[in-house]
C-alpha cells in the first residue's frame, strides 16, 4: 500500500485582530497534485465556510492561482479566502515581505490585491485589500415575501426593493430598520425558495442596515453549505453600490466605511470598504486584517 501523502495547511481568522472571531479560513499553501475532487471533498472535512488551495498560476504576472470551495460547492470568487491567502502567501514569503501589490488568479478572473503595511515597532498586522470584480446588477424581489422569509415583520424593512447584485457570488440585498431586525433575521433554505421563487440559481441573501460607521450586516447561504457567514468580502463591494444607489452611504471619491458582520454568531467582523472615484466608478476596494490561529498536515 502506498505511503500517505502529506498536505500542509493553516487556520487564519480574517476581517479581525482577535484571535476566534472573524471568518475561520483553511488555506492549503502547496495544493499541486489535488484533483478537483479531493479539494471538494477536504473542504467538506474542514466544514468552514471556505477552503482554499493555492496551486501555481497559469501566468507570471500572477502570484498564485487560488481555488475557492465552500463545503458543498468551487465559488469563482470570495473575499474572505482572497484576503486570508494574500496574508498567508506574505507570510510564508510566496510573496516577497514588503510588496504592496500583487495579482491572485481566481476563476472569477484576476484579483488585485494592495497591502497597507502595519507599524513594524507595534507589530501591527498589515490591512489587506483586494478590489473586487465588477459588479453587475439584477432583478429586484418582493419585500413582503422577503420579510415572510426571514422571519421579520413587513415593517421592519426599509423602503427599499431588494434586489440581486453579483461581483462573482450571486447575492440579495435586504434593507432592514435596525440592528434588532438584522439580528432577529434567519434564513432556511425553505426561505431562500420563497424570496427567489422558480429562480434555479443558487443565491446569497445578505441583510443589513446602515449604522453611523457604516453598515450593521448578516449573510445567509444555506445553498452554498454556508448556514451563516461571519464575513463576506465578496459582497461588501455590492453592499457599498447598494448603498450608494439608495442613498445610505455617501458615494463621494475615497469614501471609507465599515461593515460589522457575524457578531450575532459570536464572530464579529470587521470588513473595510473604500470607494475610488465617484461612486466607486474607478473600484471598491475590500479591506481586512488576518490573524493567524492554527497549523496543520492532512494525511492522504
Amino acid at each position: 500500500m502506498p505511503s500517505p501523502r502529506s498536505y500542509r495547511y493553516r487556520v487564519v481568522d480574517v476581517f479581525t485582530t482577535q484571535p476566534l472571531e472573524g471568518n475561520p479560513l483553511a488555506v492549503f499553501p502547496e495544493a499541486s497534485g489535488l484533483d478537483d475532487v479531493t479539494m471538494q471533498k477536504i473542504a467538506r472535512e474542514m466544514n468552514l465556510s471556505e477552503t482554499v488551495f493555492v496551486v501555481p498560476a497559469t501566468r507570471a504576472s500572477f502570484s498564485a492561482r487560488v481555488r475557492i470551495f465552500t463545503p458543498t460547492r468551487e465559488l469563482p470568487f470570495a473575499g474572505h479566502p482572497t484576503v486570508g491567502t494574500s496574508f498567508v502567501l506574505l507570510d510564508e514569503g510566496t510573496v516577497p515581505a514588503g510588496t504592496k501589490q500583487f495579482v491572485l488568479e481566481e476563476k472569477v478572473g484576476p484579483v488585485a490585491i494592495r497591502v497597507e503595511q502595519g507599524r513594524v515597532e507595534t507589530g501591527e498586522r498589515p490591512l489587506i485589500w483586494l478590489t473586487t470584480p465588477p459588479i453587475s446588477y439584477g432583478r429586484t424581489y418582493d419585500r413582503l415575501r422577503c420579510a415572510q422569509a426571514l422571519g421579520v415583520a413587513a415593517h421592519d424593512l426599509l423602503d427599499i426593493t431588494p434586489q440581486w447584485l453579483s461581483a462573482g457570488n450571486p447575492t440579495v440585498f435586504i434593507a432592514l430598520r435596525d440592528r434588532r431586525a438584522v439580528d432577529d433575521a434567519w434564513l432556511d433554505s425553505h426561505g431562500v425558495s420563497i424570496i427567489k421563487g422558480a429562480d434555479a440559481a443558487p443565491i446569497c441573501v445578505f441583510v443589513f442596515t446602515p449604522v453611523l460607521e457604516g453598515a450593521y450586516a448578516r449573510m445567509f447561504a444555506p445553498e452554498y453549505g454556508v448556514p451563516e457567514d461571519p464575513a463576506t468580502g465578496s459582497s461588501s463591494g455590492p453592499l457599498a453600490a447598494f448603498m450608494i444607489r439608495h442613498r445610505l452611504v455617501s458615494g463621494a471619491a475615497g469614501t471609507r466605511f465599515v461593515s460589522e458582520q457575524g457578531t450575532k454568531m459570536g464572530r464579529r467582523s470587521l470588513l473595510y470598504v473604500e470607494l475610488h472615484g465617484a461612486g466607486g466608478a474607478d473600484g471598491v476596494d475590500v479591506g481586512g486584517y488576518v490573524t493567524p490561529i492554527a497549523e496543520g498536515t492532512l494525511k492522504l
